[in-house]
């Protein structure tokens, strides 16, 4: 089965990374919620992927050196224009109000495991960064107040952790072994152009760029024993072609959109 992962939610149609892109992607069948995380100045795991908060907010400043109530006084939703969406309206009797301001990686959490269905996270560690190995230990410990850090086995966990930094990978693996991890590559280290990854983690994550220029990566990682995870395909034309070199997962910012050629497809 190809999971289908929205990537910052459902970011095509709303600001990404905000409770309502998120609650979008929950409604259109999205099998996963993609999510960046930093560490706030006082500790709170947020869900913002660059490192100032320029790009997706009325405001100025570097996430780490804010506080939560710094960012909670942002508006991470008006910069980005919003299309009706009769679905959302119909779906949701009581929008939530904190729909715009920064959320938290718990909140994100909690909407997740309030589904209704079983909802995976998939969380992308930010580094560098000037906490380091803080951000591991803090997302490993509000996993475990959630009963998340310990699945029985990789293929139950209803968290996957993914980072282009392999440091950060043996982390997780140190503080959490059960948790499935992803190495997210913009390019393919010559040392694991064969479909191997690293030890202990199982999933490669290449760019859709990657796929272009080698599609045959895909073939040799599953020969390896591990699985794939392309980011990130949103065109039908992408789509299309990623599930035809049989991925794994998909990761797009129109979830709605991969489901609809996975139905079509099937």
């Amino acid at each position: 089965m190809t999971l289908v992962v929205a990537h910052r939610g459902a970011s095509g149609d709303h600001p990404e990374h905000t409770l309502t892109a998120y609650e979008k992607a929950v409604i259109s069948g999205a099998d996963a919620l993609e999510c960046d995380v930093r560490l706030t100045r006082d500790g709170v795991l947020v869900c913002v992927h660059d490192r100032r908060v320029d790009r997706t907010s009325d405001g100025r400043g570097v996430v780490s050196a804010l506080e939560l109530a710094e960012l909670t006084e942002l508006d991470f939703a008006s910069w980005k224009s919003r299309d009706h969406d009769p679905l959302l309206e119909a779906s949701w009797e009581a929008p939530d109000t904190d729909g715009g301001r920064v959320l938290t990686l718990e909140r994100l959490l909690q909407l997740a495991l309030d589904s209704g269905r079983p909802v995976q996270l998939h969380i992308e560690t930010k580094h560098p960064t000037r906490y380091g190995g803080l951000v591991e230990r803090s997302l490993v410990d509000l996993l475990a107040r959630y009963d998340l850090a310990q699945p029985l086995t990789r293929s139950d966990s209803r968290v996957t952790v993914m980072s282009f930094a392999p440091t950060s990978l043996r982390r997780v693996h140190t503080m959490a072994p059960s948790l499935p991890t992803v190495l997210l590559m913009s390019r393919v280290p010559l040392r694991y152009r064969d479909g191997t990854l690293p030890p202990r983690v199982g999933i490669a994550g290449p760019s859709l760029e990657v796929l272009r220029a080698h599609p045959r990566y895909v073939e040799r990682v599953h020969a390896a024993g591990h699985r794939l995870h392309v980011w990130t395909v949103d065109s039908e034309v992408d789509i299309s072609y990623v599930l035809g070199l049989g991925v794994d997962a998909v990761i797009s910012n129109h979830p709605r959109r991969v489901l609809r050629q996975l139905a079509e497809a099937n």
